[in-house]
């Protein structure tokens, strides 16, 4: 069922039954204390228009908000506002997203959440339990619920760091494997998206925190003040992370770089090492019959004896150079 929750609220208290989506409710009826706090989960067509019936939804925004997808963003319709934030999760290793709008009016804040598990029954609950905030109006519930989004943002960039400080370490100790190496571009990229999403989340809690908005009061945009200074904080751990995590790769191709020349200069040492029995005993298996020391009885060990000096020699000092 996609109305996770609908209930009506008469200064910070919950009044009478769920309510109902589909009719109009009597306007007359509400006291400015008034005011209804519905949540959708994933809502179908006819369950999005019974909504959009109920508090006269702009048809544009309620387009908007049956398809996901969309970057942060707030809109003024009339005497609605229309807000979209993105939510994030870790999930092995990898950030994904989801989408909430906000439809706030005078007297109702409606959500719909696309591809989140975030719910909002433990905040409903709290502020359920203090109907004092519950009873600045629909203008708190939206900045409750920004602030709820954006604190989430942190255990995501936590973990986003723990990996980077590992990958960081890694790199230290040797060049990354292909595996880490893909872990990396994809922590990238999935900051990248992050810092993206981030940017035009700033401006709608700024928006929130210092323009003269509809339905919401001059004394809760310090709350969003708060709520914008989270945003900015994410954004910034984000950006330390990028750079962390392009340092590591560039340290790790510099590894990669030392690596490759010392098994170059090895190869070296061992080549010139076995040069010499190889020149050596291919002048000696020319074959020729005046040839020096053939007629020797112990020419052979010399030979032997002469080449196990030159090559110990090469490599002991080759190894003095560092080369093995």
């Amino acid at each position: 069922m996609a109305v996770i929750a609908a209930r009506d609220y008469h200064e910070g208290h919950v009044i009478g039954e769920p309510l109902a989506l589909g009719k109009k409710p009597d306007q007359e009826a509400q006291s400015h204390g008034d005011f209804a706090w519905v949540g959708l989960l994933d809502p179908t067509n006819e369950e999005m228009s019974a909504c959009a019936t109920r508090f006269g939804l702009h048809p544009l925004a309620v387009e908007d908000a049956l398809h996901a997808h969309q970057l942060p963003k707030l809109e003024i319709y009339g005497d609605q506002l229309f807000v979209v934030a993105r939510t994030a999760k870790m999930e092995a290793g990898r950030i994904n997203y989801g989408e909430t709008a906000f439809f706030v009016g005078r007297n109702h804040i409606v959500t719909v959440r696309h591809g989140s598990d975030q719910g909002h029954a433990a905040l409903r609950a709290k502020l359920e339990a203090r109907p004092t905030l519950l009873a600045h109006g629909v203008d708190y519930v939206l900045h409750a619920l920004l602030d709820m989004i954006t604190d989430n943002y942190f255990p995501v960039i936590d973990a986003a760091g723990e990996i980077a400080q590992r990958l960081e370490r890694s790199a230290f100790e040797s060049a990354l494997t292909r595996g880490e190496m893909r872990e990396l571009f994809n922590l990238r990229r999935d900051l990248l998206l992050l810092q993206r999403m981030l940017i035009p989340m700033e401006e709608v809690c700024a928006k929130l925190a210092s323009l003269d908005l509809p339905n919401i009061d001059s004394e809760v945009r310090p709350y969003f003040r708060d709520v914008l200074d989270h945003v900015r904080r994410v954004s910034s751990l984000a950006a330390l992370h990028r750079e962390m995590l392009n340092s590591v790769m560039e340290t790790s191709a510099l590894i990669a770089a030392q690596n490759q020349g010392e098994i170059t200069r090895k190869l070296a040492a061992w080549a010139a090492i076995l040069a010499v029995p190889t020149a050596i005993a291919g002048i000696y298996g020319m074959n020729f019959n005046n040839m020096p020391e053939l007629q020797m009885e112990y020419a052979y060990f010399v030979v032997l004896g002469v080449i196990a000096l030159i090559c110990l020699g090469l490599f002991f000092r080759f190894r003095k150079a560092g080369w093995l």
